[in-house]
């Protein structure tokens, strides 16, 4: 599950690890007070503005049919005005969003770090994540942050630093000072950044989190160490362990599709592809979108029923699947364990006479529990719908609707 940076950033401070501190707004006008109340705390007539979507590259990134960026600095009220103007309610188009973009119902106004000071600012680079080859949780990290990153791995890979944490005994002190080290840093900036990273990854472990990427890490002028930005993904499967994080998704950022596929708990990933396909467990899906691509189609989905797939949960899956005007043929391959196939089958009859007229071929392929009584009750139904035992018969009656 994606986190918004202003949410991120409000979890990462209940851990103590310093950030750019900002009001998440929706209007211009709660723009304008969030300026005058960081103008007043800072004394700095200095600001950022910026969109708040679940993509990156939002520095880059332009509101579509502008010049508007995603992140832009206000230097006055009027500024502030003007640029929260421009990027709320409009539709912010970057590298990660796509030519389609992302609406931007909300704008974050954060304090300016670079103010002046005794020492240069510097701007880092660092994530955490899995590093499943290893089966250890990785740091990565870059003296070049900033928003050239992933031009400063592809060009410059040995810039960017990798320290690996077992398991067993968590980040361990030298390595926190090792990371400090190889960023160049000293004295109190040192000092400061052994604190970030060490907190940063309690974080990342304490709040089940898939990915958390800091870019950049700041150094300020007075050597403090904090997180200007932040991209923050939970793992959903241990949602169960912080319902209160499970209250801060933002489903206007999903989509529709498979939000609906997750209110019937269907495990649902949309695709480019010309065959919907609906499968009772993820690795007979797999298999499944291979034998759509060998016999000459490309999957549209991919959308695992579970094993407890019945006539509701069929009849969901039929209509999501119907949604995408590119589909030209649902394929439906089930394997009869838990659940039989008997009773698979007539989910399928009953949805499809409860959706109406389904003008494009379906193929039902049941194997397992009740497996011939299943097709016998497809072919007597009555109903535009193909039958199959074997995978190769799927495979042919998928070919000649797609040819």
């Amino acid at each position: 599950m994606n986190l918004h940076e202003y949410q991120a950033k409000e979890l990462l401070k209940k851990y103590k690890v310093p950030v750019q501190e900002g009001y998440a707004v929706e209007s211009v006008m709660a723009a304008e007070d969030a300026y005058r109340q960081i103008k007043t705390e800072t004394n700095n007539s200095f600001a950022v503005i910026k969109a708040q979507i679940h993509a990156g590259g939002r520095g880059k990134g332009k509101i579509e049919g502008s010049e508007q960026r995603g992140v832009a600095v206000a230097k006055s009220l009027e500024d502030v005005t003007n640029i929260a103007r421009n990027i709320l309610g409009h539709t912010l188009v970057t590298i990660q969003t796509g030519p389609a973009g992302k609406k931007v119902s909300k704008v974050l106004v954060a304090q300016d770090v670079y103010y002046p000071g005794p020492n240069p600012v510097k701007e880092f680079y660092l994530s955490i994540l899995l590093d499943r080859a290893k089966g250890q949780n990785v740091i990565m990290y870059s003296t070049e942050g900033g928003m050239d990153i992933e031009e400063v791995a592809h060009k410059t890979p040995e810039k960017i630093f990798k320290e690996w944490v077992h398991p067993g005994g968590g980040l361990q002190g030298f390595q926190a000072r090792k990371i400090a080290f190889n960023l160049g840093l000293s004295g109190d900036a040192f000092k400061n950044c052994v604190k970030f990273v060490t907190n940063l990854y309690n974080a990342y472990v304490g709040l089940d989190c898939g990915m958390l990427e800091i870019n950049p890490l700041f150094k300020t002028s007075d050597d403090k160490i904090i997180a200007v930005d932040c991209k923050m993904n939970l793992d959903e499967n241990a949602l169960m362990r912080h319902p209160d994080l499970a209250a801060l998704r933002d489903v206007s950022e999903e989509d529709p599709t498979e939000v609906e596929a997750g209110q019937y708990n269907l495990n649902f990933v949309k695709l480019d592809g010309n065959v919907g396909c609906m499968v009772n467990g993820a690795g007979l899906a797999m298999a499944t979108m291979d034998m759509i691509k060998l016999s000459g189609g490309e999957p549209a989905n991919f959308l695992d029923v579970g094993g407890s797939a019945n006539a509701q949960t069929v009849e969901a899956g039929f209509r999501i699947i119907l949604k995408d005007p590119k589909v030209k043929a649902i394929l439906i391959n089930i394997f009869g364990g838990i659940v039989r196939c008997d009773r698979v089958a007539q989910g399928v009859i009953d949805a499809y006479k409860t959706i109406g007229e389904i003008k494009i071929p379906i193929i039902v392929r049941l194997q397992g529990t009740n497996a011939e009584e299943a097709k016998k009750l497809i072919d007597e139904s009555g109903l535009q719908v193909q039958s199959a035992i074997l995978l190769s018969e799927a495979a042919d009656l998928v070919n000649k609707a797609v040819a």
